[in-house]
């Protein structure tokens, strides 16, 4: 793992946008709006069905790349391994209308599941959606962990996912019904399992401690966001011993944890996808997927139809691979069409940069001049504005986002324990954001401060609060108790309502996040990478130190 970068740490956050800058140029067909990280595809048919799909970045050439005709419609781009934000993924949806409607198609993790959902929830509210058709889909592909871990969450998203947004782009594409392309999506990601193996961690920009794996090991089941893997192996063993290891994860009919697949049949039509994890070269990923295949018909019986390789979905610089296997054959008799059809859907043409043999471009934006994007303003984001004490707003947000810098010591470090150690540098990094918009002079003009905490208004304040839980509670399993950020947000929410008391509350959730000290994860990376500490939940003591710090400064504003 290399620790060197061209760019130092302190530009880290300007990759993200630097790099979609240079695609859209590099393909005219693309547009961007520069101000959410979105990539879309200008010629989008508004009466074909829009597929969505997005996520955190380092993970090119997913999903910016995968924009085009017969493949997204558009891709939303978050921070490096951060989920983007519901604002932009509503962004997205605006970008390319749908009489048809619109699927949000995502990889399993949290972040990305709350705000597609809340997006998909706020678009279908406000009917920017076609008849308000619109769903998110999750792929879950994964096998490492197995059955009985991720009883509650399911799997995790791993590469493989590509090969169902390229079946529904292309069904999209084709005019298929907005139902038939969420049965196909589904189908497709039922017949669809990976596993991923590493020879080491990625190497993040901006992020200071990184933990590695020794010379004489390999990580079998490593997923694409330097989570600890299921299984380090050691001494280090051979490529044929690697490649047994991860297709008995894949295909062995006995195992009952994985066994998501059966491919015991040798005349289902099976789809091959070895993908670049971003730290291997291209000859050395050649040689494994002879590998691959040698085994999967020695072994397995499996010939694929169709065999694709290279970098689909990438952990940064990670020296690593992963192998993914999609039975079309099942999957098709699930959604009612044949398997030629999928593969036909599969094999169809696209102008999106990064598929492999996709077609030249089809017609260049005409007009744009020195570079200049097209920007949008979502009618979604519209509110009415009441001005109120513009010095109470900054003292209240700078004073919460101080509060939340300062932590951010202790969160990274119980993050590096219980997660993949990002939790503390998100927090900063969103919170110092907020900072410089503030001395940019942002509050200048007032808000709805005094509103939200005048005594006569607080009943009001509460019951939107009380709402919004509730249409959050819709997108995620986890409530208190199961060591997450909610263990936080609902007693807070709860306290607020009951009691009108923000600083009850407040107290409230200080209790709360202390508490999850004591509490075992149900949800997110935790559940299979912590380790049996007594440190508090990162997410849930951010709210509630968020909280403290709003507290605090609205008090001393107010002295």
């Amino acid at each position: 793992m290399s620790s060197k970068h061209y760019f130092p740490s302190s530009s880290a956050t300007s990759l993200v946008p630097r790099y979609l800058s240079a695609l859209v140029r590099e393909h005219p067909q693309l547009e961007l709006i520069p101000s959410q990280r979105v990539v879309y595809n200008p010629s989008h048919d508004r009466s074909c069905v829009a597929v969505i799909s997005g996520g955190g970045s380092g993970h090119e050439p997913s999903w910016s790349g995968f924009v085009g005709d017969g493949l997204l419609a558009a891709a939303v781009c978050g921070d490096i391994f951060a989920s983007p934000s519901t604002k932009q993924v509503l962004a997205a949806v605006d970008a390319v209308p749908s009489d048809a409607g619109v699927i949000l198609m995502i990889t399993n993790y949290t972040g990305d599941k709350l705000h597609f959902g809340l997006a998909a929830e706020r678009a279908k509210a406000a009917g920017t959606c076609g008849g308000g058709r619109i769903t998110v889909l999750p792929s879950t592909d994964d096998v490492s962990i197995g059955r009985s871990r991720t009883k509650a969450v399911g799997r995790r998203g791993m590469p493989g996912h590509v090969i169902t947004l390229k079946i529904v782009g292309a069904a999209a594409a084709s005019k298929r019904s907005f139902d038939e392309c969420v049965a196909i999506g589904l189908a497709v990601n039922d017949q669809l399992v990976s596993i991923g193996s590493s020879l080491d961690h990625c190497h993040v920009p901006g992020r200071e401690n990184h933990e590695s794996l020794g010379d004489d090991a390999c990580a079998i089941g490593a997923g694409i966001h330097n989570e600890p893997a299921q299984q380090e192996i050691s001494p280090f063993p051979s490529v044929e011993d690697v490649v047994d290891r991860c297709l008995r994860l894949l295909c062995d009919p006995a195992d009952a944890e994985r066994a998501f697949v059966d491919f015991s049949n040798a005349d289902d039509s099976i789809v091959l996808l070895v993908n670049n994890y971003g730290g291997l070269s291209n000859l050395e990923l050649g040689a494994l997927t002879d590998e691959v295949l040698r085994q999967l018909e020695a072994k397995w019986r499996i010939r694929p139809v169709r065999i694709l390789r290279g970098k689909f979905e990438t952990s940064l610089n990670a020296p690593g691979f992963s192998i993914s296997l999609c039975n079309l054959s099942k999957a098709a008799r699930s959604c009612n069409l044949s398997a030629q059809e999928l593969l036909d859907l599969l094999d169809a043409t696209t102008n999106a940069p990064a598929w492999p043999r996709h077609t030249s471009a089809t017609t260049a934006r005409q007009g744009r001049k020195n570079g200049e994007q097209r920007m949008h303003v979502s009618q979604s984001t519209a509110a009415n504005k009441r001005a109120v004490d513009a010095g109470s707003l900054d003292a209240l947000i700078r004073g919460s986002c101080t509060a939340a810098i300062a932590a951010e010591p202790d969160l990274t470090r119980w993050d590096m324990v219980m997660g993949d150690g990002d939790c503390g540098e998100a927090v900063k990094r969103v919170c110092e954001a907020l900072i410089s918009i503030l001395d940019k002079g942002a509050a200048r003009g007032g808000s709805l401060l005094k509103l939200l905490f005048a005594a006569s208004d607080a009943e009001t304040v509460a019951r939107a609060l009380q709402a919004a839980v509730e249409v959050l509670k819709k997108h995620t399993a986890a409530r208190e108790g199961d060591r997450t950020v909610i263990d936080v947000l609902l007693p807070f929410a709860e306290a607020f309502s009951q009691s009108l008391d923000f600083q009850r509350a407040v107290n409230v959730a200080m209790e709360k996040a202390e508490a999850t000290r004591y509490l075992k994860p149900k949800f997110g990376r935790a559940t299979y990478v912590g380790k049996e500490e007594e440190l508090p939940d990162p997410g849930a003591w951010a709210l509630a130190v968020f909280l403290r710090g709003m507290w605090n400064a609205l008090q001393a504003h107010q002295e």
